[in-house]
């Protein structure tokens, strides 16, 4: 019973959350605008997708949005999260991460061999780092999407 009930507050939980969201993105005036504000852009760039995801990290999986741009792929979590300061306090901030186009080496694909509908996307950076998301509402077309702009990126600097 007990693990019935917490299923049950989680999935609130995340419910909450996702309409917490939606309506931030309303009232901010849309993904574009978001990505705007919570990133800087340059002249020409633009967001190409925004999907909702989670980043796995170290301390478990943070939800958020994920932007495509034609120049970099960034990620912040819908959440803010505790960092300790100097002085002993706490601040809260976003968990965000940034990677520009030309340092991604490439994008795979994997899934949970038990349950194959869980689906996860590896980034591959130039200097070796590796990214992962998954519990995405639309995985193939972000996936699509990713590894277009990469490809793009390649043949625009291979041209060069």
């Amino acid at each position: 019973m007990k693990a019935k009930v917490h299923f049950f507050l989680k999935l609130r939980e995340t419910v909450k959350g996702k309409l917490s969201l939606g309506a931030r993105i309303l009232q901010v005036g849309g993904l574009e605008k978001i990505f705007k504000q919570l990133f800087s852009f340059s002249e020409g760039e633009k967001l190409l997708k925004a999907c909702q995801c989670y980043l796995s990290t170290s301390a478990g999986p943070i939800a958020g949005l994920l932007f495509i741009s034609s120049e970099k792929v960034a990620f912040c979590s819908e959440r803010s999260i505790k960092v300790p300061c100097a002085n002993g306090e706490y601040l809260r901030v976003h968990y965000k991460v940034v990677v520009p186009l030309e340092k991604i080496k490439g994008v795979n694909q994997s899934e949970n061999m038990k349950k194959p509908s869980q689906k996860y996307m590896e980034i591959v950076t130039v200097d070796g780092f590796d990214i992962w998301f998954m519990g995405f509402l639309n995985y193939h077309k972000a996936f699509k999407c990713l590894q277009q702009t990469i490809s793009q990126r390649l043949d625009d600097v291979d041209t060069f």
